[in-house]
C-alpha cells in the first residue's frame, strides 16, 4: 500500500509540473492534491484554475475551464466528476449549435467537499463548505454549506419553443 501511494504521488507531482509549465499562472496548485488515471484539464486562453490543499481526484475526472475554477482544500472527488465552466448556447435556430459560442459563468467548490461519482457540475454554481453531492447529480445552482445533495432520478424535458 505504501508504494502505490508513492507511485501516486510521484505521477501526480509530474501531472502538475507539466500543467504548470503548459497553463503557468493561470493553473496553481496546493500541496498533497492528487489525480488517478486519465484526469483531464481544458484550460482556455484567459481562464484559470486554483485546486487547494490535499484534494483528491479519482479515476476519469476532468475539469473543463472557460473562465475561472476553484477548488477548496481537502475536497476529494470520486470517479468520473465533470466540472464545466461554461455551456454552449443554442437558441438561435439560423445557427449551427457549435457556431453560437459558450456561455460562462464562475465554479466554486468549497472546502472539504466530496463529490460523488459521476456527478456534473455546471457553470455559474458555488458549493459551500462541508457539502456531498451524490453519485449521478447534475449540480446546476449553489448549494449551501453543510448540504447532501442526491438525486431522485428523475428527469424534465422542456421544449425549445
Amino acid at each position: 500500500m505504501i508504494l502505490l501511494k508513492i507511485y501516486w504521488r510521484t505521477k501526480a507531482a509530474i501531472k502538475k509540473l507539466c500543467f504548470k509549465i503548459m497553463f503557468g499562472k493561470r493553473f496553481s496548485v496546493g500541496k498533497n492534491t492528487t489525480f488517478r488515471k486519465n484526469f483531464g484539464l481544458y484550460l482556455e486562453k484567459g481562464a484559470s484554475i486554483k485546486i487547494g490543499n490535499d484534494c483528491f481526484f479519482n479515476r476519469g475526472c476532468s475539469v473543463n475551464c472557460l473562465e475561472s475554477v476553484e477548488i477548496g482544500d481537502h475536497t476529494i472527488f470520486g470517479e468520473n466528476v465533470k466540472i464545466y465552466d461554461q455551456n454552449h448556447k443554442f437558441r438561435d435556430r439560423t445557427k449551427l449549435i457549435r457556431e453560437q459560442g459558450y456561455s460562462t459563468g464562475r465554479v466554486k467548490i468549497g472546502n472539504n467537499c466530496w463529490i460523488c461519482t459521476n456527478a456534473v457540475i455546471l457553470k455559474g454554481v458555488e458549493i459551500g463548505d462541508n457539502s456531498v453531492i451524490g453519485a449521478g447529480c447534475v449540480i446546476h445552482h449553489d448549494i449551501p454549506a453543510n448540504s447532501v445533495v442526491k438525486s431522485n432520478g428523475g428527469i424534465t424535458i422542456e421544449s425549445l419553443d
